[in-house]
């Protein structure tokens, strides 16, 4: 029973190790081993609820490290890819001292991350839905960059990727939308009807085509995609 009732939160601590390889990783210029390690965290993410459920073992500690393992994984892991990519950017000459500032505006995405996950602890009303932006979106959303970068030569997306403004822009927006007041629809199956799923069963069929026939560079889309269902 009792390592029943801890598997679940194994699964999470799988969840963060990987947040801090992606890290590592990241800091040792490895950024698509860095995208590999979130994608890698989120399907932990995904098994630990799963996993939780099915052998009726949630717990309150369990949330809670679920929640701090988020903000590693989805959180700061991002938030240094997209630091590396703003240092790595057409920078501009803005300096402060010896220091171009520009890149730490990619560390709201950590510090809104914190705010969204702590919201969602608190608030009853996320139990079947989301409200703004769930973390592990955002964070795959970001993880798709250095992954297009390395596998798909698009000239306009590469450059795009690699503007300081794009990048500055995407930070604020991004983070903008872990918090704000947007209702998501949860991509939890907990029947498998049609009627309790449409939303589901749309965006996984788009998904489908999409990573057929544009592989990494489908990953923002589907995500875009996913927001604008939920309007729906």
């Amino acid at each position: 029973m009792t390592l029943k009732k801890h598997f679940p939160n194994f699964i999470t601590i799988l969840n963060l190790l990987c947040g801090c390889l992606a890290i590592v990783a990241s800091f040792n210029n490895n950024l698509v081993g860095a995208s590999y390690f979130i994608g890698l965290a989120a399907i932990f993410d995904f098994l630990d609820g799963m996993f939780a459920r099915l052998l009726n073992v949630k717990s309150e500690i369990g949330k809670q490290l679920d929640s701090l393992a988020d903000l590693i994984s989805f959180g700061l892991a991002p938030g240094i890819i997209v630091f590396i990519l703003l240092k790595n950017s057409n920078l501009s000459d803005f300096q402060i001292g010896n220091i171009n500032p520009i890149p730490f505006i990619a560390f709201l995405i950590p510090i809104f991350s914190a705010l969204r996950l702590a919201k969602f602890n608190i608030d009853p009303e996320q139990t079947e839905s989301f409200i703004g932006l769930p973390t592990p979106a955002n964070a795959i959303f970001i993880a798709s960059f250095p992954l297009i970068l390395e596998y798909q030569s698009i000239e306009f997306v590469s450059n795009l990727i690699a503007n300081t403004w794009f990048l500055f822009g995407l930070s604020i927006l991004m983070s903008s939308l872990l918090v704000l007041k947007i209702p998501l629809f949860s991509l939890k199956f907990k029947t498998l009807k049609w009627i309790d799923n449409k939303k589901k069963y749309i965006l996984l069929a788009i998904s489908i085509i999409l990573l057929i026939f544009f592989k990494f560079l489908s990953i923002p889309l589907i995500i875009i995609i996913y927001i604008l269902l939920s309007f729906f």
